[in-house]
């Protein structure tokens, strides 16, 4: 059976009259289960795709995608801001009461102006030396040797979640393991008092919603807008705090570079924090989530790692070639270019699919098996080039511990019910994972 029969047949696909179009679109919720056979689809048929809902041109092979991320003057990442916050296209929320009462409440409660965030820097959404200069402010958090020092404390996060299984008998992944690990790590790094931790989460959570979710659709939401507003009134006052009174700490770091050549405004210390505080615990999170979840739905392969310890390292980047954390990006092009064969207007989105471009055929053999024996190859599930994620040696080392001390207890556990996923068409794991000891 070809690819543009079995398209038709599952749906994933229609006759046009002029030629087969897929019908994938990143913002139809409904894909989200399972993408991957829609990815072959465009892989094979429609390698730059035009996604109408999205209104962006998706980007579907390995070698395309690297072609788009190593072009950064070509594909500017200024849409990772503006596609998010649905500004500067069609999808601009229009004027109405919901958004100025926003506003009135936003300037109220903050003390700023929530217009001037859409023009202050942003680390995801700058390009060349501006994102490089934003980049050096935190470097020095990341190095292998700062990474490293944070073994310990990550085994002990833990060590003090997989107690709950060993004594409950229940476990959820996410809220009892795959959180708790990430959120404790990078709220130490910033330097919040543990008592936010769940704030944390809570409003990394409704950023997800908001700029991906279902929340896109109605971003003056009361229970959203009430949420941004905490989250940056808090962030305000502990930036206020920092700058009065330093610490060894990130936000410390952040705040400083408010002096000198890159002078960072209030907004950009506040959004420099919201970027560290969500890519900080939703990748490792989804990351940890996955890798469970595939080991669950591949008996052999969870039967192969708990016999065989040493292949958690390779159980860590099959999961992420395989199930991808992050699914796509966004980028803006600077200039017309034509990619795959197709003409990609100036102005245009762009949607590199990283889900994609890891299940990739040509770059790589049997894609669709997961293997935990597979000798590690490169993937793209951290991005590539400049904007290569600025914490992927912590999330390795956060996953890698989690899944030494959960894959011995998984072969006595059983999935208990159906598994969640977040509501997101930016990120890709299961909000809840539920586990009950296996009856004999």
């Amino acid at each position: 059976m070809t690819t543009a029969t079995a398209a038709l047949q599952v749906g994933i696909a229609r006759d046009a009259g002029d030629g087969l179009r897929p019908e994938y679109d990143p913002a139809r919720p409904e894909l989200r289960r399972d993408p991957y056979p829609h990815y072959r689809v465009l892989r094979d048929l429609a390698p730059v795709h035009w996604a109408p809902r999205t209104r962006g041109w998706c980007v579907a092979r390995n070698e395309d995608v690297l072609f788009v991320l190593k072009n950064p003057e070509i594909f500017s990442s200024r849409a990772m801001f503006t596609f998010l916050m649905n500004q500067g296209h069609p999808g601009r929320p229009p004027l109405s009461w919901k958004m100025l009462r926003f506003v009135a409440r936003f300037a109220w409660s903050t003390r700023l102006n929530p217009f001037e965030f859409a023009t202050a820097r942003n680390l995801i959404a700058e390009d060349g030396e501006r994102h490089a200069a934003m980049r050096r402010i935190v470097n020095r958090a990341f190095t292998p040797q700062r990474i490293g020092a944070w073994e310990d404390r990550v085994r002990e996060l833990v060590a003090a979640s997989i107690a709950k299984l060993r004594t409950e008998g229940s476990f959820d992944v996410v809220a009892d393991l795959a959180i708790p690990v990430p959120v404790g790590i990078i709220s130490e790094m910033l330097g919040v008092e543990p008592s936010r931790r769940a704030d944390f989460k809570r409003w990394s959570d409704t950023i997800i919603e908001s700029t991906s979710g279902a929340g896109r659709d109605d971003p003056f939401n009361p229970r959203m807008v009430d949420t941004i507003i905490e989250l940056i009134t808090y962030l305000r006052q502990v930036s206020e705090e920092r700058k009065r009174k330093p610490a060894d700490d990130m936000v410390s770091l952040i705040v400083a570079e408010q002096q000198g050549d890159m002078a960072l405004s209030i907004r950009e210390v506040i959004q420099f924090v919201m970027l560290l505080l969500v890519a900080g615990n939703e990748t490792t999170t989804n990351l940890i989530g996955n890798a469970v979840s595939a080991l669950l739905d591949h008996p052999d392969q969870l039967e192969r790692v708990a016999a065989e310890p040493a292949l958690v390292p390779r159980l860590v980047e099959e999961t992420l070639r395989w199930d991808a954390p992050v699914q796509v990006l966004f980028r803006t092009t600077t200039r017309e270019v034509e990619l795959a064969g197709t003409t990609i207007p100036a102005g245009a989105y762009v949607v590199p699919l990283l889900g994609s471009a890891n299940r990739d055929e040509r770059a790589y053999a049997d894609p669709d098996r997961f293997d935990v024996t597979r000798a590690p190859q490169p993937h793209l599930a951290f991005g590539f080039g400049e904007h290569f994620c600025l914490g992927a040696a912590l999330a390795r080392l956060e996953a890698r511990a989690a899944l030494e001390a959960l894959v011995p207890e998984l072969p006595g556990l059983v999935r208990r019910g159906p598994t969640e996923l977040v509501d997101s068409f930016l990120v890709r794991g299961p909000k809840r994972l539920e586990l009950g000891r296996r009856v004999a």
